[in-house]
């Protein structure tokens, strides 16, 4: 028998709560859309590549914030593979999932990464962006929050740990 599908804990009461709020229509929406622009960390290399052509002083810093959150969302990968947590199995997801494994979310590794890092470079909007797309992978039940916060550390970590690296060169700006 499977102790994670016997979850009563807090974990497992997160993710039936917030689940259950992807029953709208426009929630729903929202978080799938999310899904869909957050695989394999999509959208946040899209947005570091775009900070690069359109930031020609700091175009460096940028394509390094891309290759850390990149990094980042393999070394969620590779955690993921070792731990073997599986997906929450009372819940019906509302997204088809890449894997089987939920631990750690790598939409959230990703997107956290992003977050500090190009925040770091002044994108505004990408931690507001960033929380949203974590939020949305309980919405859609596919993660539980702790999957997420792990992720999520991960991402910061990542990012933190290559500040120095990705404001280096000449492109201190």
């Amino acid at each position: 028998m499977d102790h994670h599908d016997e979850r009563p804990d807090l974990d497992h009461r997160i993710l039936t709560a917030l689940h259950a709020r992807g029953t709208g229509p426009r929630v729903a929406a929202a978080a799938r859309a999310l899904s869909l622009a957050g695989e394999h960390g999509a959208l946040w290399l899209a947005a570091g590549l775009a900070g690069a052509a359109a930031d020609r002083e700091r175009r460096g810093a940028w394509l390094r914030g891309t290759a850390l959150t990149a990094g980042a969302h393999l070394a969620s990968m590779g955690v993921k593979r070792l731990v073997r947590r599986p997906r929450p199995h009372h819940v019906e997801p509302l997204v088809r999932t890449a894997g089987r494994h939920s631990f750690p979310s790598s939409h959230a590794t990703s997107a956290v990464a992003a977050a500090v890092a190009f925040g770091a470079l002044g994108a505004r909007v990408v931690p507001a962006l960033a929380a949203a797309m974590c939020v949305s992978r309980v919405v859609v039940g596919v993660h539980y929050p702790s999957d997420v916060a792990a992720g999520a550390a991960l991402g910061a970590a990542t990012a933190r740990l290559g500040a120095r690296w990705m404001k280096g060169g000449r492109d201190h700006g």
